[in-house]
């Protein structure tokens, strides 16, 4: 697939294993296109189709020897159909202000991400992050890449990254106020990425990869309908799918 696709000068090489950061005790590796400077916005577009994913300008997808359980997934925003707790997180927030910023650091911002990362992912390693790790992972973009925030009453309460892809939305990254737990902060925001990207007259949104052994990733499931790319192909997971014990080849991934 790779040798007749449009970023066919691309290379790819796969990473030195490394401990995978959503499942104990496997070992992860990644397949990284290189060179960064080629992936543009329509070639970055041809890459997430294919179930690629970046972290600031180093675009990947798993590549791991004897596990295969990242999926990547994506919601058709024509179709999808918001539970009932969803319509009242959306509404529960509407007083929610976003307001699009510079793709710059900013000392409000990376406090809210400190205090997220330490309620939410204590010792997972983000927590520890330097102002110029912050940078590199969510401030550093070849492609079209906004930074939105989200007040309230003037209080910085989410701070979301998103890329604009040709045929649709990718969420790269969402921090927001972990002492508002009830708010469902995080599902709000997955909310309103929908919301634009119908609003653009775009297709899919793109949420990375679901893990169902993940309770970090247990939440993507909840956005239905959902499509996964399963055998190089993009199929509607049913419940079914979404049982099963995804550890196939790497035939998935062609």
């Amino acid at each position: 697939m790779l040798k007749d696709s449009p970023f066919a000068l691309l290379q790819f090489y796969a990473t030195a294993p490394y401990s995978c950061s959503y499942l104990p005790e496997q070992l992860a590796r990644s397949q990284v296109a290189t060179p960064s400077n080629m992936v543009d916005t329509v070639v970055y577009s041809d890459l997430v189709r294919a179930g690629f994913r970046r972290s600031g300008i180093f675009t990947y997808r798993p590549y791991c020897d004897a596990c295969h359980a990242c999926i990547p997934v994506r919601i058709p925003v024509e179709t999808f159909s918001p539970s009932r707790i969803q319509r009242r997180t959306f509404a529960r927030n509407a007083e929610l202000i976003p307001c699009e910023k510079p793709l710059v650091f900013s000392e409000e911002h990376y406090a809210l991400y400190q205090r997220y990362q330490s309620h939410r992912h204590a010792g997972g390693g983000m927590d520890n992050d330097s102002r110029e790790q912050y940078a590199h992972f969510l401030l550093q973009s070849q492609v079209e890449t906004r930074l939105m925030e989200f007040r309230q009453n003037g209080e910085l309460r989410i701070v979301c990254l998103i890329d604009i892809l040709t045929d649709g939305i990718s969420s790269v990254y969402t921090f927001f106020d972990p002492e508002l737990a009830k708010k469902s902060l995080g599902t709000f925001s997955i909310l309103w990425q929908i919301e634009l990207t119908r609003s653009l007259n775009l297709p899919y949104l793109y949420l990375g990869y679901w893990i169902r052994d993940s309770q970090k990733m247990a939440y993507k499931a909840q956005f239905k309908p959902l499509e996964a790319r399963l055998f190089g192909n993009w199929q509607t997971m049913d419940d079914a799918l979404l049982s099963l014990p995804f550890q196939t080849t790497p035939s998935q991934f062609d």
